[in-house]
């Protein structure tokens, strides 16, 4: 599904990922580890299109991403990646519903219809009490669920997590780690997740190990 070959991405002299090779398959939950600085992050932004390698190609499907323009690029990635960030990253002064509806309305979508499927994701993840909410009226699981609901409005082919749990107490992380699952049973989701938290990591499908910018053989 996703094919990543011989990845390189410098910041001035800094060579950040040195030749990275890596294929996720449909379905697929696989966990990136490794520690601090070693492309972690680097590698998914270039796998989830919001940066570009200096060298390399990343391939959705048969799509080769280089050959894409910017604005072609952006339109990919609205309807086929989604992203859950560590901090939710959620709009301060949108509703709970306004916040997930956000990606399916930027993509054309009908208001009805963005809406009517928010609230579907919502209830789906058990916070239909909560569309009129604003996040600072949430908790801190509740507003992860929320970005995860975000992240599937136009059912992307994978979903991308940078440290998903990072901000998360126990419980809710033993939640939002059941929820990954459960998607991808209901839903045949995939899921690339970095991640410091081990039990995530162990329960994955492939966890893979990153150190200095590759892999570990």
């Amino acid at each position: 599904m996703i094919e990543a070959k011989n990845i390189i991405k410098r910041y001035g002299s800094l060579e950040v990922l040195r030749g990275v090779d890596v294929t996720i398959e449909k379905g697929e939950v696989v966990s990136i580890v490794g520690p601090s600085g070693a492309g972690k992050t680097t590698l998914l932004q270039i796998l989830g299109t919001l940066d570009r390698p200096d060298s390399g190609s990343v391939t959705y499907d048969g799509v080769e991403m280089n050959r894409l323009n910017n604005n072609e690029l952006a339109k990919f990635r609205n309807k086929n990646i989604g992203f859950v960030f560590q901090f939710h990253q959620l709009l301060p002064e949108f509703t709970t519903a306004e916040n997930v509806a956000i990606p399916a309305l930027i993509g054309g979508e009908k208001n009805e219809i963005a809406f009517k499927r928010a609230k579907e994701l919502l209830d789906y993840l058990g916070l239909s009490n909560r569309l009129d909410h604003k996040p600072s009226q949430l908790s801190g699981g509740e507003r992860q669920r929320v970005a995860v609901a975000r992240a599937l409005i136009n059912q992307p082919k994978v979903i991308l997590a940078d440290e998903p749990s990072g901000s998360l107490d126990t419980a809710n992380k033993q939640e939002l780690h059941k929820l990954f699952f459960k998607l991808r049973e209901d839903f045949q989701q995939t899921f690339v997740i970095v991640t410091h938290d081990e039990t995530l990591a162990e329960e994955a499908d492939r966890t893979l190990h990153m150190i200095d910018g590759n892999f570990e053989q």
